[in-house]
């Protein structure tokens, strides 16, 4: 037989993952915390658990922490009933005790306190437990309600900030990774170059750079695409149901790259691509433009930046040009969650640290097309190192 070993893609070291739990563990003994509890559904949001477990969860199987102060990790998964072995199996778990499970599912409304009443049998253990909930919005009111019922003595905190806190600078080798993603990705719009061609529909351009990316070691991608020929939507097709569109001579296609690589980190890069045609000067011109948008908060990203004063540069720039401000959001963090701390947006309240992994993709808005340039940079003390992404800052024209 194999070593079973040989089964797993890509996992950060025992000694990351000791770093991490030993920095909560100091967190929680400082402010009193008995336990501290998060559950997940999903990767593209749901990097908590994996940062504590190295395991995600997927396709809305919820996947619950307790973490303790004073001894291993319980988790809680989707599967059989006790005592049939649990998710993960023993040899790949890492500082996991005890392995919890029940065939409980969001669907189906009677098993939906099962995951709380295995919870509830662990953290009763301790009388007048103080309990910091991680990600409240992720831990639905079925859990919640069950753990303050039968928890009666229990104190429940928000313990949220204090874990991002420690989770959002990266570590050396936690770095390396997010370059691994960017490479990966970089070498998905290559892929697109040799491939792109009049007929296809977006939807198959989209599988091809998923093919690349899974490829090369992608877990878990979230790919967008536009296309258009002197339409102006001003948006991405965030579905497949609205991927049909077949290109033709003369568009323009637009994609945006959003995946994680091996480890599980993100970044993302979108790039334009014109089909036999050389790229309109609207459309340079809006290059341009988010180009020098882009540089504005990317020659800002040190240490004790403050997000509102970029978001204020950026939009003022973009107003001063002519064009539309930036309202949802143009650059943010990203770690084993695709989105994370801190926002470059007028209302986040931290400033950014040294190890921050931030994406830059301010959107310029034009009267028939619109572009965005979009990649990574970490945070340095004195300004960022350099960019991520090694694939030009261009307009791809595919002849």
């Amino acid at each position: 037989m194999d070593d079973p070993k040989e089964v797993l893609t890509k996992c950060v070291s025992t000694e990351e993952l000791e770093r991490r739990w030993k920095a909560v563990r100091e967190m929680m003994r400082a402010r009193k915390i008995d336990y501290l509890v998060m559950q997940n559904s999903e990767e593209f949001l749901g990097g908590t658990v994996r940062w504590f477990t190295d395991f995600s969860a997927r396709d809305q199987f919820p996947y619950s922490v307790i973490f303790p102060l004073d001894d291993e990790m319980t988790t809680i998964t989707c599967g059989p009933d006790l005592p049939a072995p649990q998710f993960p199996p023993a040899w790949a778990a890492r500082g996991i005790k005890n392995k919890l499970g029940a065939p409980y599912f969001p669907t189906i409304q009677y098993t939906n306190e099962m995951e709380a009443e295995l919870a509830v049998s662990v953290l009763k253990e301790k009388k007048k437990a103080t309990i910091g909930l991680v990600e409240r919005s992720f831990i639905p009111i079925t859990f919640y309600e069950y753990l303050v019922k039968y928890l009666p003595e229990a104190k429940f905190i928000d313990a949220t900030e204090w874990v991002d806190e420690i989770k959002v600078p990266k570590s050396p080798e936690e770095i390396e990774l997010i370059k691994g993603t960017a490479a990966l990705q970089d070498r998905a719009i290559e892929h697109l170059k040799k491939t792109i061609k009049p007929g296809m529909r977006e939807y198959e351009i989209l599988a091809e750079a998923q093919y690349s990316c899974v490829r090369s070691g992608s877990e878990r991608q979230l790919i967008l695409t536009y296309s258009g020929q002197g339409v102006h939507t001003n948006y991405f097709s965030h579905t497949r149901h609205f991927q049909n569109r077949v290109i033709k001579e003369g568009d323009q296609f637009f994609i945006l790259i959003e995946t994680n690589g091996p480890g599980g980190y993100y970044t993302e890069i979108m790039k334009s691509f014109m089909v036999g045609k050389k790229p309109s000067q609207e459309l340079q011109d809006l290059h341009g433009v988010s180009v020098e948008a882009q540089a504005i908060t990317v020659s800002r990203l040190k240490a004790g930046a403050d997000p509102k004063e970029l978001w204020d540069l950026t939009n003022a720039f973009l107003k001063k040009k002519g064009y539309p401000e930036n309202k949802r959001l143009y650059s943010h963090g990203q770690g084993l969650s695709l989105v994370e701390r801190p926002l470059i947006r007028s209302n986040e309240t931290w400033k950014l640290k040294a190890g921050m992994n931030i994406t830059v993709h301010p959107r310029v808005g034009g009267k028939t097309t619109f572009d965005s340039t979009c990649e990574n940079w970490i945070v340095g003390e004195e300004g960022p190192g350099e960019c991520l992404h090694k694939t030009p800052r261009e307009i791809i024209v595919i002849e």
